[in-house]
């Protein structure tokens, strides 16, 4: 064998067990170019045209390939393999006498001869998404000239030959001698499919169903074709068809799985991929299906356990080796997950799902600049890959490389325009800038809501609901209703509201629950989870359940259904808690705020009206731990300690030149900073770099990682004055920091989000802790810690102070968020009058 041909051969088994089937067939048709009768090429042609359910492509391939080399058992399975999916059973069997005498035998020998001594054809396995197409059988009709044999086998011949527009021209030419008969119409369909020219492969393919009403694999066709136009409503009926016609179809329960998984429709699409397994339990691509389906339900064990069983049936589906990578990432067990994620990449470099994921479970592992690193080497294959644009963005935004991310969420909607995820981060991320004005801000947010009310088809405009109802039917949509921010705000406030003239409906938006939720879960009269549904299928439950208001607790964070609201489920729509800034679409219909954080002078940043709620629009539950306040850490230490416990992407470069001039204005004082991303040594490092182009060494500055909640609580006991940083204040970090008896130190901000910092110091009783600008900012920093004594006396008293005030009193801040819904409620009854 030659090394231009040894080379070829290699790369096109690499794209082969990597599932890249046309790249794998373009490489072995070129060393058939060079050499006509190499085996494993002819061999590896056939076994691909058997995954295209391309059966007598494949056994002329297979013929070649064993006459040689007659000694290979393999080519000789595969070529009665072809001969029995064509229906040739006699020549299949005289194929298997001929094997036998050449020694053929073995259990998958036995097991082919059973199939062919005593059963009827079946159909081809296919691949990829379960897409599977070839000629319709023919139904002419009666007094109707038929194409000869002569003629078909000239037609198959050509596409056996690869001389695809030959065929289209050949299949054409069929259709207009023998407009009244199947074979020419379907044969047209399907090659213009394989040329990538769907939209004219539509006309063909319905010809042939129309022609041929009984065929099962027409249907079929037709319902591939749709489904590659994205006319997936109709593709499903296609489908449907063919299984009314032949309940069997394997392949057809297949594509139908992959269609509804498509439509959202993750329960169906399970029942159709077991239906194809039950009917070919070696049909490796509906394992692999289904465990894709099974992960968008939350189902990670058993998705798991699908992708194993694919990549037994199927060692090269590189696809289910990058999921089940996936899965264990999202089941949290991170080291198995890159270890399977690093062997994909290995053997396959070029696949970018692979450096997608593996690069998303470095990130959950603190590992960021070898996350990055992963996304870049993906990049280098397909520059414009949103999705991986978009994750990359994800971690400079946890580096705290803000101007990076934005960029790089840019350059996937540049790419991408309706990529809604990248829509969200984008939005996120500019809430990290001070350089983003509230106008811009609202400017993009509502180019989001464009796009989600023009996905919504049909809008509900009437609504089942009570009009004089003894308690009103307010529902809760959040993925965070578990040990999240979200869930500590809400925690208390529920207990509350169980018992009020609100009755609380919940929508989780993700498959993850734990002590929180299940403390929570019994405040709620219905608990209906919509992970895994489709937008339209959640605004339908919602719609269903007579909601009079429906609340989104995530706003643009991740994990967000902000589409549902799109579709108006319910007659009043607002956003409170689990965002800070204007969401941009247009049904949704309030902001719950209150006079810090929306002061009426700023209603122009939100497309929503304000409500506010007269005092504070959060109310946060204290924690459930017996961590108690300590004495005034700077009175042993002999210095006083500086604290903040948020994400590090929060510190731009404003706050760290300001933290420095703290930091140099009180000798002796230091930082002490706290958070996930400081797992990372790299981070480490760059913080301490940041800190030093300010003058500031790193004996001034305290590191540390994450840890259980009651440490890291307990880790204020090191603190004596918290710093807030700016714009994007704290919102958890500063209820727990008082709660442990330290000060905030915060600054007045210019929109929602960091006006929060004023909320808490306002409503908690500490307005001389929010600064006016940063030279006031410093000040306050220099006065507060020159007076120990008076420091001590306020940590001390603080936690005490804090509890009773509106920002922990959940009863009192209760009855205000009662009485906002009624009022939502009594405004749309009177707006309705009018």
């Amino acid at each position: 064998m030659s090394a231009e041909i040894e080379q070829l051969l290699q790369r096109a088994v690499a794209h082969h067990r990597a599932g890249q089937f046309d790249d794998a067939e373009q490489l072995y048709r070129s060393i058939i170019l060079i050499h006509p009768g190499h085996p494993e090429a002819n061999h590896n042609i056939g076994s691909i045209a058997l995954q295209k359910q391309q059966p007598a492509v494949a056994q002329m391939h297979f013929m070649k390939a064993l006459e040689a080399d007659p000694a290979r058992a393999q080519y000789w399975l595969s070529y009665i393999e072809a001969l029995f999916q064509t229906s040739q059973l006699e020549a299949a069997r005289e194929v298997m006498a001929m094997a036998r005498k050449n020694g053929l035998h073995g259990d998958d020998v036995d097991a082919l001869e059973t199939r062919v001594k005593g059963s009827a054809p079946t159909q081809a396995a296919n691949s990829g998404k379960a897409k599977s197409d070839k000629p319709a059988k023919g139904h002419p009709q009666q007094n109707t000239s038929n194409p000869s044999q002569q003629q078909i086998d000239a037609l198959v011949a050509l596409f056996n030959q690869g001389r695809y527009q030959d065929v289209a021209d050949s299949a054409r030419a069929m259709t207009m001698q023998f407009p009244s008969h199947s074979f020419g119409w379907a044969t047209l369909g399907v090659v213009l499919q394989h040329l990538g020219r769907n939209e004219e492969a539509l006309q063909p393919m319905q010809r042939a169903v129309e022609l041929a009403p009984k065929d099962a694999q027409a249907h079929s066709n037709l319902g591939n074709t749709l489904s590659y136009l994205g006319r997936l409503d109709e593709a499903e009926t296609s489908f449907r068809r063919a299984l009314k016609i032949n309940k069997d179809f394997a392949e057809a329960h297949l594509n139908l799985g992959a269609t509804l998984h498509d439509l959202g429709r993750f329960g169906e699409a399970e029942v159709s991929y077991r239906c194809a397994i039950q009917l070919k339990p070696g049909l490796a691509e509906a394992h692999y299906n289904l465990g894709n389906t099974l992960k968008s339900q939350g189902k990670l064990e058993e998705a798991v356990a699908s992708y194993r069983k694919a990549l037994q049936i199927a060692p090269g589906l590189v696809g289910a080796s990058s999921n089940l990578g996936a899965a264990l990432q999202a089941q949290g067990k991170l080291a198995e997950a890159e270890t399977i994620l690093r062997n994909v990449l290995q053997s396959n470099p070029d696949s970018l799902e692979a450096y997608s994921n593996l690069g998303s479970t470095l990130h959950d592992m603190g590992r960021l600049e070898e996350a990055r690193s992963e996304y870049e080497k993906a990049l280098r294959i397909k520059p414009d890959h949103a999705e991986i644009l978009s994750n990359l963005g994800n971690t400079l935004m946890t580096m705290g490389l803000q101007e990076e991310a934005v960029r790089c969420f840019r350059d996937a909607l540049e790419y991408k325009p309706d990529f809604l995820k990248a829509r969200s981060n984008l939005l996120f991320s500019l809430n990290y800038s001070s350089s983003s004005s509230p106008e811009d801000c609202l400017a993009e947010a509502c180019r989001y809501g464009e796009i989600v009310s023009s996905k919504a088809a049909a809008k509900f405009n009437r609504w089942p609901v009570a009009i004089s109802p003894k308690r009103l039917r307010v529902g809760l949509v959040s993925a965070d209703l578990r040990n999240h921010p979200v869930g500590y705000f809400l925690e208390s406030v529920l207990a509350q509201l169980a018992t009020s003239s609100v009755e609380l409906f919940s929508y989780p938006a993700f498959h993850k629950s734990d002590e929180l939720t299940a403390r929570i879960k019994r405040h709620f009269s219905a608990w209906h989870p919509i992970h895994g549904m489709s937008d339209e299928a959640a605004a339908r439950l919602i719609h269903d359940d007579k909601i009079h208001i429906l609340i989104d607790l995530s706003g643009h964070t991740r994990l967000n259904r902000l589409p549902i609201f799109a579709w108006k489920p319910a007659p009043i729509q607002a956003s409170w808690l689990g965002y800070f800034a204007t969401t941009g679409v247009a049904e949704i219909d309030y902001v719950i705020g209150d006079p810090y954080v929306s002061p009426v002078g700023e209603s122009a940043h939100f497309s929503e009206s304000i409500w506010q709620l007269p005092e504070c629009y959060w109310c946060f539950s204290a924690p459930d731990s017996k961590v108690e306040v300590s004495a005034l850490p700077a009175l042993q230490a002999g210095h006083i300690t500086f604290g903040c416990f948020n994400n590090l992407s929060k510190m731009n470069d404003a706050v760290v030149a300001l933290w420095a001039k703290i930091l140099s204005a009180i000798p002796g004082a230091k930082l002490f900073l706290k958070y996930s991303q400081l797992n990372d040594p790299s981070v480490r490092d760059a913080t301490l770099q940041r800190y030093a182009m300010h003058g500031i060494g790193k004996e001034r500055l305290i590191l540390e990682g994450s840890s259980p909640r009651a440490e890291y609580l307990a880790s204020y006991h090191r603190v004596d004055i918290a710093l807030d940083p700016f714009p994007y204040p704290g919102g958890t970090t500063s209820m727990e920091s008082l709660w442990m008896g330290v000060p905030v130190l915060t600054r007045r901000g210019d929109r929602f989000l960091a006006h929060a910092g004023e909320t808490i110091a306002c409503n908690a009783g500490l307005d001389t802790w929010v600064a006016t600008d940063e030279d006031d900012y410093l000040a306050k920093a220099v006065s507060f810690s020159s007076d120990l004594a008076r420091l001590a006396k306020l940590r001390a008293g603080l936690r005490s102070q804090v509890l009773s005030s509106p920002i922990f009193d959940a009863p009192r801040f209760a009855g205000h968020f009662e009485n906002a819904m009624w009022g939502m409620w009594k405004k749309w009854l009177a707006q309705r009058e009018n």
